[in-house]
């Protein structure tokens, strides 16, 4: 089968377009036939090696994916041949930019019906990390206040979304190229961060403080000061500490997404009731990938990128 997998850690220029085996499911796995992968800036950071993430070389990236069951291993029971399927993959393995990938079947969710199957792959670890980000670490309810840095990104505008479906007062904070998209998701105050002073802007504290851009740590520090005490600050920034107030009772969590199929099937139920967008701004072959991983370190991906076999 066709692939795109990195022999050792580097540029972009480590990607090779290659034929290996097609895998074989073993006990608890499924095989899929990828409809789509999509691009993580994860992917770009294991292939460069700087990600603490402990991966067999060779490497196939791509963990969030759509397709169909292709085979099901032993002990599977809840999943057949030919159903539509998303999933979020461990990030160690072998991930989807190929033609067939390997899933536990305990990461792999039914797909939206409401959208493309190849669309659906833009869904799962994004997603789940904004719910997680929101309500597992930041414990947010109905009727709070939710302060989101860097909402314009993908993770940004699922949290805008979900976070103003369950009832919270959404700050937001964006650049003007996506002031509109995040109005669009529902934020209720937005902050041109570019050209006006966030703290000064933020309209009464806020119960959570969720970052999900790569901010200075000193300027991270001084919008602790926007959160109640008894409040938190969340963030996704792992090479960033995250800071808290400990004499306030202001407590810091990093999140790490984590795999959650009653979750992300909770997340699809939400995209076909139509309280959840899936945003894919490109869309391009497997054969494109490398080039993909070159804009990306050279300046950077607006939107979701889906990866097509």
């Amino acid at each position: 089968m066709n692939a795109v997998q990195f022999s050792q850690t580097g540029g972009p220029e480590v990607l090779e377009i290659v034929d290996i085996d097609r895998p074989e499911p073993a006990a608890g796995q499924v095989r899929i036939r990828v409809a789509a992968s999509a691009y993580n800036a994860a992917d770009g950071g294991m292939r460069a090696g700087f990600l603490p993430i402990p991966i067999e070389l060779p490497h196939v990236p791509g963990y969030d994916i759509s397709g169909h069951v292709d085979a099901v291993g032993p002990d599977v029971t809840d999943l057949a041949v030919g159903d539509a399927v998303i999933a979020f993959l461990p990030m160690e393995h072998d991930g989807g930019a190929a033609e067939f990938v390997l899933a536990p079947a305990d990461a792999v969710a039914a797909a939206p019906t409401s959208i493309p199957l190849a669309d659906a792959a833009a869904l799962p670890s994004v997603a789940l990390t904004a719910w997680q980000a929101l309500f597992d670490d930041g414990r947010l309810e109905a009727g709070r206040r939710v302060l989101i840095v860097g909402a314009g990104g993908v993770v940004g505008k699922y949290a805008v979304q979900l976070a103003k479906r369950a009832g919270i007062h959404v700050i937001a904070t964006a650049s003007p190229r996506s002031i509109d998209a995040v109005r669009a998701a529902g934020a209720d105050q937005i902050i041109d961060h570019t050209a006006t002073d966030v703290l000064g802007a933020v309209d009464g504290p806020v119960d959570v403080l969720l970052n999900l851009a790569p901010i200075e740590p000193e300027l991270f520090e001084t919008y602790v000061g926007a959160v109640a005490d008894g409040g938190a600050v969340v963030s996704t920034t792992a090479f960033t500490s995250t800071p808290g107030d400990e004499a306030r009772g202001v407590r810091a969590a990093t999140v790490f997404v984590r795999r959650d199929r009653d979750r992300l099937a909770e997340l699809v139920r939400l995209v076909d009731e139509g309280a959840l967008t899936v945003e894919v701004t490109r869309r391009i072959p497997l054969a494109e990938l490398p080039a993909l991983h070159a804009e990306a370190a050279e300046s950077g991906i607006a939107g979701k990128v889906i990866v097509l076999p």
